[in-house]
């Protein structure tokens, strides 16, 4: 999937990520992220955004990431509602 804009999805309230893509035109994928739990669970939310931008096909993008404590399934639907945004589609295809 191709990103367009900048998009953002989720908020910077406790137990949510609050995640913002943007296109980095054939640059790879770049992921920043700031997280109350970065020394405990850093890389595991950093591997759940790659398996879901895999997921959805997405292969040049920067991320910021905000994560104020979220699971799993928030990090993933967060990250799946800014890359939709971002690439203008309502072809949604949750997985």
């Amino acid at each position: 999937m191709k990103l367009l804009e900048i998009a953002n999805a989720g908020t910077l309230e406790s137990s949510d990520i609050q995640i913002i893509v943007e296109p980095n035109e054939n640059n790879g994928i770049v992921i920043e992220l700031e997280s109350v739990v970065k020394n405990q669970f850093g890389d595991q939310i950093i591997d759940v955004m790659m398996k879901t931008l895999q997921e959805l096909d997405v292969k040049d993008a920067k991320i910021f990431a905000n994560d104020k404590g979220a699971i799993d399934a928030v990090i993933k639907s967060r990250v799946q509602a800014a890359v939709y945004r971002s690439a203008k589609s309502n072809d949604y295809k949750w997985m």
